[in-house]
């Protein structure tokens, strides 16, 4: 069973589920207003008679209009919605889908044609002729009305939607917002000093100690990680964890999950370790924020390509990644060891600056070559990154990106008034590196 946070993840990236809860209040609707028409002095609607004066067979022609006209709708919704997922999946990557799931216009428009089919349906089944037995729920066949005339600005509002969701830059604003939302839950400190992690204890603990393997249980992508869950586990059984894969880390069943000192762990201690673990089939960007690096990564490799060539997509990438990289280059990354009363608890895995800041340019820049206008809006970011963050080695990270987009340049580029560009922000980016921080 899902734990309430991935199950919320995974239902608000469906298709079903918002669109259920609305047709369920549309039943809701119907039911009561019937039952309120069943109730209300009939003097009160005969004074309004243009609005409640619709006999039996009207209503039913009305009702059943609105129905077959809905129907139709949402059979066109979700052809476009498919098409926009299959032309969003071969013209940028496959991994931005979840962003198109996760809409909530879309959502609610597929649940607002269902819900007014279903609350026509609903009040047509109660319609009844005659001069005995009559009954024509007024208020509720009014409502249908008004219901149809708000899926008429819902259709013209998703068609919008779909017209503007599908252009490039809003895809990539789009992960970028989810990457930065991501970076706030699990780098939430800002600071210049930052505790550097101490190499030479973390060796010290790993080969000090003797440690028993906690082979996992299925094979997937981390998707989310309970840490707290671990280190009480931890604090009650008095060990220590260590983690061998972090969040986005790819596991196969039965090979080490995890590591534990003391005794060879028994199966309920196994079986709470590997409860902490969320493994499925794909990555998510909740607790991941390199999965939305990835993904606007893959989008610039898909512009680059010979087949599209679009050099204006994949600097648009870049100056987004330039953005995420300096909400993050002044945060204090999360200590990889974590105590409890100054004893070592759980030894996690994260991913540091550096790689961060590699797995943003390295893919780009080496399908860059002979690319001026990508290399010079590469080291364009880089001098902005740098002017976050005072700390030696994330410079020290920028610095290295800095000199292999130089080789590349030098590799590729023949004109000297283009190695003159490239020389001129190189000193640029050299000099932001050596500057103080700008304000964090």
């Amino acid at each position: 069973m899902k734990k309430p946070q991935q199950l919320w993840i995974y239902l608000r990236s469906s298709f079903w589920f918002t669109p259920s809860l609305i047709v369920a209040g549309s039943i809701a609707l119907a039911i009561s207003l019937i039952n309120a028409d069943s109730v209300v002095n009939n003097e009160i609607l005969t004074e309004w008679p243009r609005l409640f004066g619709a006999g039996a067979e009207g209503s039913r022609q009305m009702l059943a209009t609105i129905a077959s006209s809905m129907m139709t709708v949402v059979g066109v919704t979700f052809s476009m919605t498919l098409v926009t997922l299959a032309l969003a999946s071969n013209q940028y990557t496959s991994r931005v889908l979840g962003n198109f799931m996760r809409s909530t216009i879309t959502q609610v428009a597929l649940g607002t044609f269902a819900g007014i089919f279903a609350y026509c349906l609903i009040v047509l089944r109660v319609i009844r002729g005659g001069d005995e037995s009559a009954f024509v729920p007024s208020l509720a066949v009014l409502i249908g009305v008004v219901l149809a005339l708000i899926g008429i600005s819902v259709l013209i509002l998703f068609i919008h939607h779909i017209a503007t969701s599908i252009q490039a830059s809003n895809i990539i604003c789009s992960v970028a917002d989810e990457t930065l939302a991501a970076i706030e839950r699990v780098f939430p400190e800002k600071g210049a000093l930052v505790e550097e992690e101490d190499e030479e204890c973390l060796g010290h603990i790993s080969r000090k100690l003797d440690w028993h393997i906690v082979p996992a249980t299925a094979s997937g992508y981390i998707e989310s990680i309970d840490y707290a869950s671990l280190e009480d586990l931890a604090c009650q059984r008095n060990i220590i964890i260590r983690m061998n894969y972090g969040i986005g880390d790819f596991v196969v069943k039965s090979m080490a999950l995890a590591s534990i000192t003391g005794p060879d762990p028994d199966d309920k201690t196994m079986q709470a370790l590997c409860s902490s673990y969320s493994i499925g089939s794909r990555r998510t960007i909740e607790q991941d924020p390199e999965f939305g690096i990835r993904q606007i990564v893959d989008i610039a490799l898909k512009a680059l390509s010979p087949g599209i060539n679009d050099t204006t997509t994949a600097a648009t990438c870049v100056d987004y990644l330039a953005s995420i990289l300096c909400h993050l280059a002044p945060r204090k990354f999360p200590s990889r060891i974590r105590y409890e009363e100054g004893k070592p608890r759980l030894i996690t895995v994260w991913p540091t600056f550096g790689i961060l800041v590699e797995a943003s340019f390295a893919q780009i820049r080496r399908n860059s070559e002979g690319n001026i206008t990508l290399m010079t809006r590469i080291l364009d970011a880089l001098q902005a990154i740098g002017t976050r963050t005072v700390l030696a080695d994330r410079r020290e990270a920028l610095r290295e990106q800095a000199q292999r987009i130089a080789e590349v340049a030098y590799r590729s580029i023949e004109s000297p008034y283009d190695l003159a560009i490239i020389d001129a922000r190189l000193t640029m980016v050299y000099a932001a590196l050596k500057e103080k921080a700008t304000a964090l």
